[in-house]
């Protein structure tokens, strides 16, 4: 009894929150969509993670709490901001980091009053090889979905990632497979092209800039005048959908509206689209969930 009235409630919200979108979004539409790309378009990273950790029983959140803790100037975020090769030196440095014995102490003690056992050991290559095969995974609910942005020619469409530079031969195969990907958007926003990351306030005003200076190259074309290009983009004319909280915290803050894509659950994601621009955005994919939801929300 009790789990029926915790599912009628929870349908009720997900009625309320569309209500709520569709008042809100009935009158403006958004003139830009700014995409996260791992977690939103593509698998995310966090699974590849969870599945390394479970692989190899590692108390699941250890890599990403160590990951974390090491900011802003740890190795995975120089890797993001393009200040670090992707070589022997790097993994050595990351294989380290994730092996610190004083974080792993910290970490354990909040989860156990036990005493901690020895600090795992993590191969780095292993990882970071799945996480980058995971971020090149089509997600099957947001793709139909930007296929169909993309062909309606009604929206600027951004992609705005924490990403990495991959050494030949590497990048060549890797960049094949994200071509389809990258062909739905008008800009492509990388961290380390940039050496920026997400949340840094920075990187959503370059999204801004960039999605002005498209608008006014572009602005003679029907598509602007018919979608009012020609006075510019405003933040509050911004969609921007994440799977991470602090990127779309500062999203906020940059003045644009926001979309929570949950680990697992990128449809949920696509119809709060589908209210936010008037098109039916949904493929055929089942709308289910998987042993995804297993995997919490994180600062990665």
């Amino acid at each position: 009894m009790g789990r029926v009235a915790f599912d009628e409630e929870f349908v009720n919200l997900r009625i309320l929150q569309q209500s709520n979108l569709i008042m809100a979004h009935s009158n403006q539409r958004p003139k830009v969509i700014l995409f996260d790309i791992g977690g939103v378009c593509v698998k995310s990273p966090l699974q590849a993670i969870h599945d390394y950790e479970e692989e190899n029983k590692i108390p699941h959140g250890w890599i990403n709490y160590c990951i974390d803790q090491s900011k802003p100037h740890g190795y995975w975020h120089q890797l993001e901001r393009g200040q670090h090769e992707l070589n022997k030196n790097w993994f050595s440095g990351w294989e380290k980091e994730l092996g610190n014995p004083i974080l792993w102490n910290i970490f354990w003690m909040k989860r156990s009053s036990k005493q901690p056992p020895p600090t795992p050991r993590i191969n780095p290559e292993k990882l970071f090889w799945s996480m980058i095969d995971a971020a090149h995974t089509p997600d099957p609910w947001m793709f139909p979905a930007l296929e169909t942005l993309k062909a309606s020619q009604r929206f600027i469409l951004i992609a705005i990632s924490n990403t990495v530079i991959l050494p030949p031969p590497h990048e060549k195969t890797y960049n094949e497979k994200s071509a389809k990907l990258r062909s739905f958007f008008d800009i492509f926003i990388s961290s380390a092209e940039i050496g920026t990351r997400k949340p840094d306030p920075k990187i959503y005003t370059h999204a801004i800039e960039l999605a002005n200076s498209f608008a006014k190259k572009n602005s003679q074309t029907s598509r602007a005048k018919e979608l009012s290009w020609e006075n510019g983009i405003q933040p509050n004319e911004v969609l921007y959908l994440d799977d991470i909280g602090e990127n779309l915290k500062a999203g906020k803050q940059a003045g644009f509206s926001t979309i929570m894509v949950k680990l697992g659950k990128t449809w949920e994601a696509v119809e709060e689209l589908e209210l936010a621009t008037g098109l039916k955005l949904a493929g055929n994919h089942p709308k289910n969930t998987s042993s995804q939801d297993k995997v919490g929300s994180s600062k990665l």
